[in-house]
C-alpha cells in the first residue's frame, strides 16, 4: 500500500494561512491521483480538491474554491494544499488521500493519510 503522512496543521488566527503538505510512497509509479478531504467536529468527511498527478486541471469543491490551491510536487513526492483566508469554519482534521477513480468522493479512496489538525480561532 501507498503510506501517507500529512504535514503542516497547526493553530492559526482567522484570516491567516496555512499550508499542508503530504508525502507518499511509491508517488508517481502507483498512484495516479491525489486529492484532500477534511473532517469538522460533528460533521461527515468531505472532499475539498483532487488532482491528477499525470497533469490535468485540478478540481475543488465549492469549499476549497478560491481559496485553497492543490499543487504536486514531483521532486518532493509530496501533495500540497496552499489554504488562505482561513476562518474557524475551517477547523477540522484534514486528511490527503489516493483516489481511484480520479474523483473527490469518499468512494473513491483508497488510502488515507492519518490526518493533520487544522485549528483556526477568531
Amino acid at each position: 500500500d501507498v503510506q501517507l503522512v500529512e504535514s503542516g496543521g497547526g493553530s492559526v488566527q482567522a484570516g491567516e494561512s496555512l499550508r499542508l503538505s503530504c508525502e507518499a510512497s511509491d508517488y508517481t509509479t502507483t498512484v495516479g491521483c491525489m486529492g484532500w478531504f477534511r473532517q469538522a467536529p460533528g460533521k461527515d468527511r468531505e472532499g475539498l480538491a483532487r488532482i491528477s498527478l499525470g497533469g490535468g486541471r485540478p478540481y475543488y469543491a465549492n469549499a476549497a474554491k478560491d481559496r485553497f490551491t492543490i499543487s504536486q510536487d514531483n521532486a518532493k513526492h509530496t501533495l500540497d494544499l496552499q489554504m488562505s483566508s482561513l476562518t474557524p469554519e475551517d477547523t477540522a482534521v484534514y486528511y490527503c488521500a489516493v483516489l481511484n477513480p480520479c474523483s473527490l468522493s469518499l468512494a473513491s479512496v483508497t488510502q488515507w493519510g492519518q490526518g493533520t489538525q487544522v485549528t483556526v480561532s477568531s
